[in-house]
Formats: C-alpha cells, sequence, structure tokens
C-alpha cells in the first residue's frame, strides 16, 4: 500500500513539475497595477495580460532597502534571492550566484533575453551578468559574449565596440561575439530579415527611444516575435527573457502618456506572445515587474481623474522639455499644442518649486511637466523613484495555476525551476527592519 501511495505520488509530482518545455519570462520595469489600469483606462478596455485566472502578489524589498532598485531586483526574479541594491547577480557580500538562465543553459537550454534599454542595463543584465555595481555595463558587455546566451536584442552598442563608446580598454567585442559564434546586426530590416541560428542585434548606441517616438529602431513585439521563430525552430527547450524597459522611466517622469504608451508596447509584444502559446502548450508565460515606479495614484481626489483630458495628449514629457530646452514660457506653448492645456501661473508656479525640489536632478525639467499636467489631469504621484509596493504576477500556459498567492519575489524564479526542470536552491534574505537607498 505504501509504495502504491509512493508511485502515486511521484506520478503526480512528476505531472505537477515537468509539464513545462518553455519558459517565456515578461518583466515590465516598474509595472506597478496602477499603471496597467490607467492604460486600461485610457483604452476602454482591460490590457489583455489582466485577464488571467492566475494571479499572484509578491513583495519587492532588496537586502538593504525595504525599497528596491532593479539591479538587487533583478536578481531576485531570475536568481531567486536577495541581494543590496545596486549589485547584479551575488550576494551582498560578493559571492556570485548563478541566474536560472546559466542553470537552464547547463541542462542544453537555449536563452535568449531582449530589452528596450542598453542590454547591459540592470535587469536583462541580472539574466547573465555579476557585478558589484551595475554601472559596469563595460564588464556586463563582455560577460554577455562570454555567457552561453544564444541571442540578445536591445540597444547599447557603445560598451562593445573598441572605439567611439565608452569602452578605454580598447577591447572589440563585436568581434569577440562573432568568434564566440554570434551574427551582429543591428537595424530593423537585418532583425525582420535574419533566419540564423544565434545572433547579437543592437540596434541604438544607447538605449532604445520611446515606444512613442520609435520609428528606425525595431517594436518589442518585433524583437519578441524573432526571437520565438529563432528560439523554437529546432523544437528543444528555451528561456526567453523580455522585458519592456521604459514603463519604469516613465514612471519616474509622472508621465501618464509615457507610461500608457509603454504599457502598449509591452501588451503587444504578450499578444505575440500568446499566439505562439497556441501552438505550444508546454509553454509557461509569467509577468511581473521589478518594482513599482512613482507611486502612481489614480486620482487626487474628488472621484474621478481626467481620462478624456489624457486621452488627448499625443507627445511625452521627455520630447515637450527637449523641444522647451528649458524655456518655461516654451512649455507653456507646447503644453498647450500637444497636451490640450492651458497652464495658468499657479500651475507655472507649481513648476518652479518642483525644478527647486529637485535641484541637481538631470531630470527635474521633465518631471516637473509631468508632474504638472498629471496635476490637470487629477492623477497623483508620490515621488519620482520607486516604492515599495507590492507587485501583481500574471501567469499563463503551463502550470501557470502555481504562481497564484502573496509570496516574496525571490520565490518565482524557484517555482520556473521546479515546473521545468532546473531547479534553484538559495537563501531568501528576511525583510530588512529598516533600509535606506
Amino acid at each position: 500500500m505504501k509504495r502504491m501511495f509512493l508511485i502515486l505520488f511521484l506520478i503526480v509530482a512528476i505531472f505537477t513539475f515537468s509539464a513545462v518545455k518553455n519558459v517565456i519570462y515578461m518583466v515590465g520595469d516598474g509595472m506597478g497595477l496602477n499603471q496597467v489600469m490607467l492604460a486600461s483606462y485610457l483604452e476602454g478596455r482591460l490590457i489583455n495580460f489582466l485577464k488571467t485566472q492566475n494571479l499572484g502578489l509578491v513583495t519587492t524589498f532588496s537586502a538593504n532597502s525595504n525599497v528596491t532598485d532593479s539591479a538587487a531586483a533583478g536578481t531576485a526574479l531570475f536568481s531567486g534571492f536577495k541581494t543590496n541594491n545596486g549589485m547584479i547577480g551575488m550576494l551582498p557580500d560578493g559571492t556570485i550566484v548563478p541566474s536560472i538562465a546559466e542553470i537552464a543553459a547547463k541542462k542544453g537550454v537555449k536563452v535568449g533575453v531582449i530589452s528596450t534599454s542598453r542590454i547591459t542595463h540592470a535587469t536583462p543584465g541580472a539574466v547573465y551578468g555579476h557585478v558589484t555595481t551595475r554601472k559596469d555595463e563595460n564588464t556586463l558587455a563582455e560577460q554577455l559574449v562570454n555567457s552561453p546566451i544564444t541571442l540578445a536584442f536591445g540597444g547599447g552598442w557603445r560598451h562593445f565596440v573598441a572605439n567611439g563608446g565608452k569602452r578605454k580598454d580598447g577591447k572589440d567585442l563585436i568581434k569577440i561575439a562573432k568568434e564566440k559564434g554570434f551574427d551582429y546586426i543591428t537595424t530593423k530590416e537585418e532583425l525582420l530579415n535574419y533566419d540564423g541560428n544565434k545572433v547579437l542585434g543592437l540596434f541604438n548606441y544607447s538605449h532604445l527611444p520611446a515606444a512613442s517616438d520609435r520609428v528606425k529602431e525595431p517594436m518589442l513585439a518585433d524583437m519578441t516575435k524573432k526571437a520565438l521563430e529563432i528560439l523554437s525552430k529546432d523544437g528543444n527547450p528555451f528561456f526567453l527573457m523580455v522585458e519592456g524597459s521604459q514603463i519604469d522611466w516613465e514612471g519616474h517622469g509622472n508621465d501618464p502618456y509615457g507610461v500608457w504608451k509603454e504599457i502598449l508596447e509591452f501588451e503587444k509584444a504578450f499578444d505575440v506572445v500568446m499566439e505562439f502559446v497556441k501552438n505550444n502548450p508546454d509553454t509557461l508565460v509569467v509577468i511581473t515587474a521589478d518594482h513599482e515606479t512613482g507611486g502612481l495614484g489614480l486620482s487626487t481626489g474628488g472621484y474621478y481623474f481626467d481620462v478624456e483630458m489624457v486621452r488627448k495628449f499625443t507627445k511625452n514629457t521627455d520630447f515637450i522639455s527637449k523641444e522647451a530646452k528649458g524655456d518655461k514660457n516654451k512649455v507653456r506653448e507646447l503644453v498647450k499644442k500637444y497636451y490640450g492645456i492651458e497652464l495658468t501661473d499657479d500651475d507655472m508656479e507649481y513648476f518652479d518649486r518642483l525644478i527647486k525640489e529637485q535641484a541637481g536632478s538631470y531630470y527635474a525639467f521633465s518631471n516637473a511637466i509631468g508632474r504638472v499636467v498629471s496635476r490637470k489631469a487629477h492623477i497623483g504621484w508620490t515621488t519620482f523613484d520607486h516604492t515599495g509596493a507590492p507587485i501583481p504576477v500574471y501567469a499563463f500556459g503551463a502550470g501557470a495555476e502555481n504562481f497564484n498567492g502573496f509570496y516574496d519575489n525571490t520565490e518565482i524564479p524557484r517555482i520556473i525551476g521546479r515546473l521545468a526542470g532546473y531547479s534553484l536552491t538559495y537563501p531568501v534574505y528576511e525583510l530588512p527592519v529598516s533600509g535606506a537607498h
């Protein structure tokens, strides 16, 4: 009898934790629930990945603060343990630990990473990198070309070239990448026409332009579709990370229009993923964020916010800031032209106060524009930084039911690992009694 129960237990365990062949892990950087709901209200419909029966909620604190940065959060999301803000792929004491992607690669799983930021930025860097500070993007670039990754799409060729970029050591990482078997592409046309098996695609000197401004470079959906085509062509398992990087930046700028358009770009990539899942039901899709950015509130009082006003916006605040070139009178003119809003003297006084409060910040001017136009639409923000708010997890496909409930972000890669057959076994750091950036 005991033997029969043991056999039944093993059958159930195998069925529960071995049904996943492919993993698609999508990260909306800075994408809290209110960011997704803002886009839903503005679109007049639910954003598609909200339509799940499998929904979790995770804490995001780092090892040294209750408000994480993207480096520590990326380490938690891909390696299953806490580290200090700013560190990637290692414990606070400097002990290097592997990411789930690196563990998967050792088992023959193909790995891809996609980002609309520099591919050496904190979140994509946490898939393959190990550095004491996220600022060390030159080292992350070198680690990428020497990693077991099959494909990488994003921006930031400045950290890979010997001349004309950010490197001072003369290393030509593009040459090294080619020696390692990578093809190298730099344009949207090359991406769409690519039919090889291993590729590094860097489509800008730095980050890709914002979704609402991008013309020449590929969109996130373009990169995701091509990645799925490459990774799935031989039928073997793969692990793909897809990041919508700039949701976070629009949150930092308190820009409701920018958040809206970045969420829509992320949703289009999700739609591409779900088309793939239709024909590949042994694929797990997990969507989450590394943290919430901006402390977005969907009203500043009066039981409403002005959806119709925001729907008339046609440019993000970075565009307004660049066009204004520090001229406040120009801000008034541009906000009227692209937002349909007449800024009052009181609005401009508030604008001045916001700039003074951010003294020394490179982004003070554009941030102030975001906060002022948000106030006009009765949309609130608590900060220009990250918050410690819990973050949703949306799961689809094989094994999705395992992601329901309330837990820590370090559990996400552990659950994925158990389901896909490449487990993580690392310690979780306790919530700090107090923390600071």
